[in-house]
């Protein structure tokens, strides 16, 4: 049988270190990670090897040869352009046609047994078998469901925690026959996983999985990339270890000198021909490379040093990588997580903060305190996105210089001479964070349409009407001290997930477009911006009973900008209305759960005094709505996405209705009711608008104020739900006290349970395991029916180490009993 190296991947996630030099070439004690792969082949019996390749291909190449230096016979398929998993491999048909062969990554450190795999492939009769493994963060990989005679049930590609429903995944490794060459198109990017896979379960043909013990780690950052050299030398993974093991974890290679008087405290690592001085001083998962000086004095700890790179006296690094060819002269300082790209000079007493990245070929002067990243300028910063965009506190974690990156990063996902949106709320902080991201955006050669202080769903209206994108600064709902810079795509909602992905990686690169002077992007402050939205709200939303009905609400703009848009349009509307709050408050940019449940008292007491048939609060961005009755009682959110729900439903009486799958199953009985169906989404708000703003959706929201209005816009608008009330009530003659005296009351409850992430994994397979015959939804995390209809909901918390459950029976003893059912299930796990 022979075997495919896939070799031709960028490794843009591992730059620096992968700026001149391919991935598969990144060395693991000292070895390249692509010889580990090659050695592991060897050993069991795959002697002839096709390597495909294409970034720096030539590079590959030169060092490996014909594999006649590992006994084994190579040859190379390149790629012109990127083919994707599968497109490479099927680059390669020619050598692979007449056998099965086995698939496996360059980059990726295993000791799987590759024989057993082959044998289950044979036994099984597969066409495909998936080499699988349990990781306990599953969200990097593709995850896969195996039913008990190993045959895929399921594939999903990086999944989201919302959909991570087992811990045990795709590890690249396959053995395949090839027939499956019919299912890849020549000369076109074709991914596996998410091409080839999906079509051959469509077509019922025979794709087993193989769950492997032993190592497998995806070397694919900067951390994983540590990692694999402290379990290399650990022994935690069986591969060869090139060199002489002079005490216990301490390994020398040929031709190395260390003086009696350096320390040396393994488990660790000296490369062929290195030196090591006295009073030198080598601590644990250090790896030093050929050729490497380390001077008298000198500390490393958990640092992995490339070679023929020269460590200066009283120097110090811990938990660094550096790479080759580098000098780090006298008593400079290497922080933990920082990486040093190859060909760089670290000047004398300089000191390089943790995560900081210096590209190749870079100068740190003598003295410098380098806390930025040195590309041509800027920082690197993993996961950016929170639940609502980028988040943090105000000039401590969001500062303007982040904000200048962050819209020089977005800047540079767009084409030149687009135009972006920018807005704001009416806080201070917001203002001066948006000069800066215009700034940026400018630069960047990006026009921008400025809107300054007005609604986000206005803000969203107005990225929709032509432009590329949208930035939005708000402070953060309930925490006055932090701030939300939002990215809208052209359509005003918020990024997607691949979006927010590749927005993520632009950043984390730091290689942001500029603009030559000619192309510098212009600046504009569009007029009549709150005329055109109320224009426009009151053309497509029906309003027609509105004037005649002789309605009296009371209005609460909260003291922001929701107030702006209110004055022309409660005018227009011919309603009879009292506002409260409407001036604009910068000492109180938002409000506090507390702040907002005595405004809504207040509220209902002037609805239930005044005689008004009902009372609305707007958030102080004017994105979601909440509601009391004529009576003066508060409508809770969830109870306010029903009555709505039902009004609509009833209007309209046919259409679909987009709900998170968190929602109580009280609106389908409501929908059906009315002949409109329910289409469950992900907890996420991208993916609840995106359905909202499908043809045949009537209705959308999200239980926490949050409506959507799909006739005017695909996104959460406070003032269009607003709108669309009135009218409704109007029509029916309805009070919302009567609309919500005949909707059952439901019954969920819900508890947040503290997850350590190495576990999140292992707690949603726990979950699936234990649900056996019943039912089991994946939408968004896991939600198990009982045979009686009641449910429970578990979902990893994409941000924090906490895991969220819900659950929902005809009563709340019921819901709480499923409740303490299923989190003894999670807490079981997580332990």
């Amino acid at each position: 049988m022979k075997a495919v190296v896939m070799a031709g991947g960028e490794g843009t996630r591992l730059r620096p270190m992968t700026s001149s030099m391919p991935k598969p070439l990144l060395p693991v004690a000292n070895r390249p990670i692509m010889e580990h792969v090659l050695r592991l082949l060897k050993r069991h019996g795959l002697n002839e090897t096709v390597v495909t390749v294409q970034f720096l291909a030539s590079l590959v190449k030169n060092y490996f040869g014909d594999g006649e230096e590992l006994g084994m016979e190579l040859t190379y398929a390149n790629e012109e352009k990127p083919l994707g998993t599968a497109g490479s491999v099927k680059n390669a048909e020619e050598a692979l046609k007449d056998d099965a062969f086995l698939v496996i990554s360059g980059d990726a450190l295993t000791d799987f047994d590759l024989t057993d795999l082959i044998n289950f492939h044979k036994e099984k009769g597969a066409l495909v078998t998936v080499c699988l493994t349990r990781v306990p963060n599953p969200l990097e990989f593709g995850i896969t469901i195996v039913d008990e005679e190993g045959k895929v049930e399921r594939f999903l590609e990086k999944p989201t925690w919302g959909q991570v429903f087992s811990d045990t995944v795709n590890t690249g490794i396959y053995v395949m026959e090839p027939e499956v060459f019919d299912y890849v198109d020549p000369d076109v990017p074709v991914d596996w996983s998410g091409d080839v896979f999906p079509q051959l379960m469509k077509e019922g043909k025979p794709i087993y999985g193989y769950v492997a013990e032993g190592y497998w780690e995806d070397v694919g950052t900067h951390e994983s990339y540590v990692k694999a050299q402290a379990d290399v030398l650990e022994r935690k993974v069986d591969v060869d270890i090139d060199g002489f093991e002079i005490s216990p974890g301490v390994w020398v290679a040929e031709g190395a000198e260390v003086h009696p008087d350096a320390v040396l405290r393994g488990p660790l690592y000296v490369g062929d021909y290195a030196k090591v001085e006295a009073g030198a001083e080598i601590r644990e998962h250090t790896v030093v490379g050929s050729n490497v000086v380390v001077k008298s004095g000198a500390f490393l700890h958990k640092a992995v040093v490339a070679d023929n790179v020269y460590v200066g006296p009283h120097s110090n690094l811990r938990g660094c990588v550096v790479g080759k060819n580098t000098d780090i002269m006298r008593a400079a300082r290497i922080e933990d997580g920082a990486v040093i790209g190859d060909e760089c000079l670290v000047g004398e007493e300089s000191i390089i903060q943790g995560n900081v990245r210096v590209y190749p070929f870079k100068t740190i002067e003598a003295g410098a305190f380098v806390n930025t990243s040195v590309i041509w300028e800027s920082r690197g910063q993993a996961h950016l996105f929170g639940a609502r965009g980028v988040s943090g506190i105000l000039n401590v974690e969001i500062t303007p210089e982040l904000a200048v990156r962050l819209a020089g990063a977005y800047a540079t996902t767009l084409k030149k001479g687009s135009t972006v949106t920018t807005a704001r709320d009416h806080s201070r902080g917001a203002r001066a964070l948006k000069r800066a991201v215009i700034s940026a955006l400018q630069a960047s050669a990006i026009d921008v349409r400025d809107l300054e202080n007005v609604p986000l769903p206005v803000a969203r209206q107005q990225t929709a009407r032509g432009s590329a994108g949208g930035i939005m600064i708000r402070t953060t709902l309930g925490v006055p001290d932090s701030v939300d810079i939002m990215f809208f795509d052209g359509q005003g909602a918020d990024l997607s997930q691949g979006s927010q992905r590749k927005l993520d990686r632009v950043f984390a690169r730091q290689e942001y477009r500029r603009a030559f002077p000619g192309e510098i992007g212009d600046l504009h402050f569009p007029s009549s911006v709150f005329d055109s939205y109320t224009g426009s709200l009151l053309r497509n939303v029906d309003i027609t009973g509105i004037a005649e009905s002789g309605l009296k609400v009371v209005v609460d703009a909260s003291n922001g900008s929701a107030g702006l848009v209110l004055p022309s349009l409660l005018g227009k509307l011919g309603v009879d209305s009292l506002t409260i709050n409407p001036g604009l408050d910068e000492a109180r940019p938002t409000e506090s759960a507390d702040m907002r449940r005595s405004g809504l008292v207040r509220l209902g007491e002037i609805v239930a005094s005044s005689r008004a048939a009902f009372g609305v609060r707007f958030d102080p961005v004017g994105e979601r709505l909440s509601l009391v009755d004529e009576k003066g009682r508060i409508i809770e959110d969830d109870r306010a996405l029903l009555v709505m729900l039902d009004l609509i439903a009833a209007e309209r009486r046919s259409g679909r209705v987009a709900l998170p799958v968190t929602t109580t199953r009280i609106a389908e009985q409501v929908a059906a009711y009315h002949g409109t169906q329910v289409e469950w989404t992900t907890t996420s708000p991208d993916d609840l608008t995106r359905v909202g703003g499908e043809e045949g959706a009537i209705f959308g929201g999200d239980g926490k104020g949050g409506f959507i209005v799909p006739e005017f816009s695909s996104v959460y608008d406070g003032t269009a739900a607003f709108v669309r009330l009135i009218g409704l009530v109007a029509r029916t003659q309805l009070t919302l006290s009567q609309i919500d005296a005949r909707i059952p009351r439901a019954h969920v409850l819900k508890r947040d349970l503290a997850t350590p992430w190495a576990v999140k994994g292992l707690v949603m397979r726990r979950v699936v395991e234990a649900a056996g015959d019943r039912f089991v939804d994946t939408t968004d995390g896991v939600r198990v029916v009982e045979a009686d209809g009641r449910w429970v909901m578990v979902l990893p918390d994409p941000a924090e180490a906490v895991t969220h459950l819900w659950a929902e029976g005809p009563d709340d003893a019921s819901a709480q009993a499923l409740l303490d059912e299923w989190a003894a299930v999670v807490d079981s796990a997580g332990r």
